[in-house]
């Protein structure tokens, strides 16, 4: 299926790896021009020139951290208009509510709420003039059934995605939506590392921590990067203007809600 979107431009955070590189990868299959985002200067260098490779499309790479504001910058200097920016972050340290203070606390929220906003007021009137935009936020499940080991993760995520589900109403006339997707449990180094924290905080085994999320999965089985990448390349269509402010969870069937 054409998605429409061959010739357009995206920004890709967290792009060298995990679920941030699969969007990439989907989107470059499409044919976009990619501008990609990540603190690992030499990774992320790897990643665009194999993309550029494998699809044909101008992949530029922005070494830097979505919280500084010269990354930032660098951003969008490199790509002034973009058609679809995929908000990603690796997310704050894992743990309850009660361990974090007041400094944690306001190195979360900055970095998941007030950083990203930045950047989405930075390019919303350009693609508002221009009539188009996608906006991917990639969330996580814990945004409609918080965990209490993901505490900071909770509060900024939430935030988040509450400033842009009641922005999307103001552009969604202008052709521009935003929806988030909301992940649960996908084979990443994030997924790897939460289990190795989790058991470290609990003194407990990592191995049986796996194997307990794995058996609350219906589907049988973690996600993979490739679909989850897939399904950020098709809310991207350029035909799928209607569908905006929804957050689209993806896990296997695991969160037991009706809504």
């Amino acid at each position: 299926m054409d998605l429409g979107l061959n010739g357009k431009n995206a920004i890709v955070c967290g792009a060298r790896t995990g679920l941030g590189q699969a969007c990439a990868n989907a989107l470059a299959a499409e044919g976009v021009a990619l501008t990609l985002l990540s603190r690992d200067a030499a990774g992320l260098i790897a990643t665009a020139t194999a993309l550029s490779a494998t699809h044909g499309v101008h992949a530029t790479p922005v070494a830097g951290d979505l919280s500084d504001p010269a990354a930032r910058a660098a951003l969008l200097a490199a790509c002034p208009t973009p058609d679809i920016l995929v908000l990603n972050s690796g997310g704050p340290p894992p743990g309850d509510a009660l361990r974090f203070g007041e400094t944690q606390w306001n190195a979360a929220l900055t970095a998941g709420i007030t950083a990203q906003i930045d950047l989405v007021s930075a390019i919303i009137p350009g693609m508002r003039a221009r009539g188009f935009g996608r906006i991917v936020v990639i969330s996580s499940g814990a945004l409609k059934a918080p965990l209490p080991f993901l505490a900071l993760s909770n509060a900024a995520r939430a935030g988040l995605w509450s400033v842009l589900k009641g922005l999307s109403r103001q552009v969604a006339a202008d052709g521009v939506t935003i929806n988030a997707l909301l992940p649960h449990a996908f084979e990443t180094d994030r997924l790897a590392s939460n289990f190795t924290n989790r058991a470290k905080q609990s003194n407990g085994d990592e191995v049986a921590l796996r194997a307990s999320s794995l058996a609350a999965i219906p589907a049988g089985r973690f996600g993979t990067p490739a679909e989850f990448g897939d399904l950020c390349a098709s809310i991207c269509n350029a035909k799928l203007g209607y569908l905006t402010g929804q957050a689209i969870l993806l896990d296997g069937g695991h969160f037991t809600g009706v809504l």
